[in-house]
């Protein structure tokens, strides 16, 4: 897996990606900490509030820079929001308002909305071979652990000598590095492609995205990821903390747990899908993750909650969160031509941050009105809803190249090459926009 680093653009853009995680994951925990200073029990509301404003800069910015990721300079684009993003970051320990915590995080999480569809579509034009990329994707979720391993663990070290906020200044320090790596390698200039409308190039990503069964089906992967994850993210301090009574540490601790369940996965992943389907692994590690959060409401009902059963479903969630995130990828890049990427994977961003955008303010909802048995049970129903989804949705056998005729084309165009019936790895573009129907 880890060869694939001796490409230096590559290794150069997964440092960066590393880096900057470890300061989003060491702002994570300071910002648990920030909305339990301002709110104390009501904590899982403020930070559902905080991940909804997320989800909303996500779902709006990500298409709309999608449009323009091939007519831009990535490389500069990229930089740029970097230094958008540590400008925030700085600002976040001296708010003394819920409403200021509200505002600093929508600008930033408006420019990661940019950054990360950008720097997704990129690695495929470094790395085009797929089993290289496959194991890009397997060290991208690895890097995505640190936020819930190393940093939680560095945050819990940083708090025995110093005050919450200053974990900001660790996420500040996180962008500028992520800035200096991207800036000192030369990425692959995006092919343009054919003039558009502003409408078209909003949109084009996620038309390719809905008219794809493949993809239709990892959205109700996307629910139940969503669903599971937000239960993890907005209710562990308030698990911790109020129901447990234990200290800041812990908490880091607890969140540890959930990124060393993601990153078992992930290294164990691309010799896995070198053997088993896409499908069968996303769809079996989905059912993982309700069939922990239903263990978990039962536990709780019976006998209570303790902390080592929480470390234990948060692993077990990590392990499913993992395994469906992952092969999401090889997904969009198998569906798309390399022009329509930058598109794709926004439309992948944004429709997955929408599912996020329910998860986070129902979880916080339900955590605060109804308590966590209620809340667990119900966002394990909900994600088993986007799992039945993906299972009607995505066909179990979804070949790469489909057998289709073009009746609404000439005899001499040349896509046809004089066979108007034929088979080829089939994506949604100007020539093919319906998928072919038995």
């Amino acid at each position: 897996m880890f060869d694939i680093l001796r490409d230096r653009t590559y290794r150069h853009l997964f440092l960066a990606q590393v880096v900057a995680l470890l300061g989003t994951g060491l702002a994570t925990v300071a910002l648990g900490l920030l909305a339990y200073d301002f709110a104390g029990d009501g904590a899982a509301m403020v930070l559902g509030t905080v991940f909804t404003i997320k989800m909303v800069a996500y779902v709006g910015i990500a298409p709309i820079a999608g449009a323009f990721a091939d007519r831009v300079n990535r490389r500069r684009l990229l930089v740029m929001l970097d230094l958008v993003r540590a400008a925030c970051a700085v600002c976040l320990p001296f708010v003394t308002e819920v409403w200021q915590v509200y505002l600093l995080i929508f600008v930033l999480q408006s420019a990661s909305a940019a950054f990360t569809p950008t720097f997704q579509a990129t690695i495929p034009d470094v790395l085009p071979e797929e089993a290289r990329y496959t194991r890009a994707l397997s060290l991208s979720r690895l890097a995505y652990d640190l936020e819930n391993i190393i940093s939680p663990t560095l945050a819990a070290l940083l708090l025995l000598v110093m005050a919450s906020g200053t974990l900001f200044v660790g996420t500040a320090i996180g962008f500028l590095a992520s800035a200096l790596l991207v800036v000192s390698v030369m990425l692959p200039s995006p092919k343009a492609s054919e003039p558009r409308g502003i409408y078209d190039r909003t949109t084009r990503g996620i038309r390719i995205y809905l008219a794809t069964p493949r993809l239709r089906g990892l959205m109700g992967l996307n629910l139940a990821v969503a669903s599971a994850g937000a239960m993890v993210l907005v209710n562990s301090v308030v698990l911790v903390r109020s129901e447990l009574g234990l200290g800041e540490s812990a908490l880091a601790w607890t969140l540890f747990a959930f990124g060393a369940g993601s990153m078992m996965s992930a290294l164990a992943l691309p010799r896995l899908l070198d053997k088993v389907a896409d499908r069968p692994v996303m769809i079996t590690a989905a059912w993982a993750m309700v069939a922990a959060l239903v263990l978990l409401a039962l536990v709780v009902m019976t006998v209570g909650l303790s902390w080592p059963l929480l470390l234990l479903v948060w692993l077990v969630v990590g392990m499913g969160y993992s395994a469906v995130q992952t092969p999401s990828g090889r997904l969009l890049r198998r569906s798309a031509h390399a022009e329509d990427r930058p598109a794709l994977f926004a439309a992948q961003f944004a429709l997955s941050h929408a599912c996020w955008l329910v998860g986070y303010p129902l979880s916080g909802w339900l955590m605060t009105a109804f308590g966590t048995v209620t809340a667990l049970l119900t966002l394990a129903a909900l994600a088993s809803m986007g799992i039945i989804a993906a299972l009607r949705l995505w066909p179990a056998g979804d070949p790469s190249e489909v057998e289709h005729s073009h009746e609404d084309l000439p005899p001499d165009h040349p896509h046809l090459q004089g066979h108007r019936q034929h088979r080829h790895a089939y994506v949604i573009d100007d020539i093919h926009r319906h998928w072919p129907t038995a």
